[in-house]
């Protein structure tokens, strides 16, 4: 054996210690502090201070971001002195002007791409200031100014890269950007116009995001031309997006052109992406809405309370779900999480109200149940024979639409009546799950049928069945009391669920058939040594 020639060490060295690795100073290092100047460029101070004085508003909110929250004390700085000396031009030719007030908006209730009018309100703030990327949806309250924040885009190295994509200069291609970089658009087109490229059309920003292209209107650079490709005829052209899309766009983007190329940039929030990738979502779409068109109760969450007509889009929802003999609730949240929505098993499915970014919920594989888009959804309430999807996508509320109105839906109701009405009252055709391939008995739990029961001596009285969550029905016949759950005389399928299927019910609830016990005294005393009742051994 080898003989020791000195004591074992048996302490760690001072250098093996583990220490916390502190991501703000990689994060530094990776990007420089910005200096006066770029501050300045970067969040157009200028143009902001010249838009709020035009506006003579006071109070004013300032929404970042978190990867902008860095520069915002800086901002706030040079935004006052930008005000200052507006103020003090005026005050040369009109008299004194009171001073602003301006708050920082961090941490959004909802998506960081809408306006946070809850949180503007909070402070009283008569406008918001909103900077980074935007969906730019329609507010409902409060005025807004929307900066983009300009980022450095290689021009030649974006050149490149359109000319490998296309070769040909013939090829049909509209050119986008993410917002972010969407003022070097008419410099790239101009440089692809003097290469010799003669069907390239430019874009520009719109706040409309019902647009072919969301937020986009497509613009002509031929001077023999105007006109611009629109509705199915961009499907004959190429789409050249610079910087990752998040992926409510690209999902929009690839249903609706021909093909699409990303160019990606330094600074895009989104993971890479492409055409391909973008398509075999659509199909992972398609496959998760039909998991709802079995689902007897549907959550409608309310993720927005600043998108215009949010309201009108929930109603137009229930109503939706209502004429599919289908029940919802409805849950006002913050930002989704799965543990949220947990809580609430009796859901089958949930759809998501927002704006058209945020509707789309991307990780979803760890929710209970599936999370839709209102679009989604209008489709997995078709029938199987109707349900056909040509590869359209959206992922806000706009174009969302109540069913036939009442009295329309009571005439062709009784048409068929009439029409039937010698013939049998037939029972409900099966539904299947079609992923699985089960009976589902519990896809309509708000299902009404009139039934006729003949009685003896010839008379015929009409009876009313329900299906309930278990799937019961058939012909008329009484039924047991509190057999389905109801709540101010309607049927609820949600106090059914917690009555039969809910074990837990609650604090106490699994001490009902607990007897009452005599109360018995015990241990007290310390950790050292306890006593029992009036004893003194320890």
């Amino acid at each position: 054996m080898t003989e020791l020639s000195s004591a074992p060490v048996l302490s760690t060295p001072a250098e093996h210690l583990f220490e916390h690795a502190s991501p703000d100073s990689q994060t530094e290092a990776k990007a420089p502090r910005k200096t006066d100047d770029e501050l300045r460029q970067i969040y157009e101070v200028a143009r902001t201070a010249r838009e709020l004085r035009l506006g003579k508003w006071k109070t004013i909110a300032l929404q970042f971001p978190d990867a902008m929250l860095v520069d915002a004390p800086r901002l706030v700085q040079a935004l006052k002195d930008e005000l200052t000396a507006l103020r003090k031009e005026e005050e040369e030719s009109s008299g004194p002007k009171q001073d602003e007030k301006i708050f920082i908006l961090a941490d959004t209730s909802y998506s960081a791409c809408c306006v946070d009018e809850v949180a503007a309100e909070h402070a009283d703030a008569q406008v918001v200031v909103h900077y980074g990327r935007s969906c730019l949806s329609p507010t409902s309250r409060l005025p807004v100014i929307y900066v983009f924040t300009e980022h450095r885009l290689n021009l030649d190295e974006t050149v490149e890269a359109f000319e490998r994509e296309h070769p040909g200069k013939d090829a049909k291609v509209v050119i986008m950007a993410d917002v972010t970089y969407q003022s070097h658009v008419p410099a790239v087109v101009s440089r692809l116009v003097s290469e010799g490229y003669t069907n390239i059309y430019s874009t520009a920003i719109t706040h409309d995001p019902t647009n072919i292209l969301p937020n986009r209107k497509i613009v002509s650079h031929s001077a023999s031309s105007d006109s611009t490709p629109e509705g199915d005829s961009l499907k004959e052209y190429s789409l050249f997006h610079i910087s990752t899309p998040p992926t409510a766009l690209l999902l929009a983007l690839s249903s609706r052109v021909g093909s699409l190329y990303i160019h990606d940039t330094p600074h895009s929030p989104f993971p890479s992406s492409s055409f391909l990738s973008a398509r075999r979502l659509l199909g992972r779409r398609y496959a998760k809405l039909l998991s709802l068109s079995t689902a007897g109760i549907i959550g409608i969450l309310v993720n927005t309370l600043s998108v215009s007509n949010y309201l009108c889009s929930v109603d137009a929802l229930r109503k939706r779900i209502a004429a599919a003999n289908k029940k919802s609730y409805t849950v006002v949240v913050g930002k989704l999480n799965p543990a949220k929505l947990a809580n609430f098993a009796e859901i089958d499915g949930w759809v998501v109200v927002g704006c058209w970014e945020s509707s789309l919920v991307e990780d979803d594989a760890g929710f209970f149940r599936p999370v839709v888009t209102p679009f989604e959804l209008e489709v997995a309430l078709m029938g199987d024979g109707e349900r056909v999807w040509g590869g359209s996508w959206w992922g806000g509320i706009e174009g969302v639409k109540a069913p036939v109105g009442k009295d329309e839906e009571e005439e062709v109701v009784e048409g068929k009546e009439e029409e039937d009405e010698d013939s049998e009252e037939e029972s409900a055709p099966p539904e299947f799950d079609l992923r699985t391939g089960r009976l589902i008995s519990t896809s309509r739990p708000m299902r009404v049928r009139k039934v006729k029961e003949e009685r003896e001596g010839g008379e015929v009285k009409e009876g009313v069945v329900e299906e309930n969550r278990n799937g019961t029905n058939g012909a008329l016949a009484l039924r047991p009391k509190a057999e389905l759950a109801m709540v101010n005389g309607v049927v609820s399928p949600g106090a059914e669920f917690l009555r039969s299927q809910r074990t837990w019910q609650g604090l106490g609830s699994d001490y009902t058939e607990e007897e009452s016990t005599a109360i018995e005294e015990g241990r007290r005393g310390v950790a050292r040594g306890y006593t029992v009742g009036d004893s003194e051994k320890r």
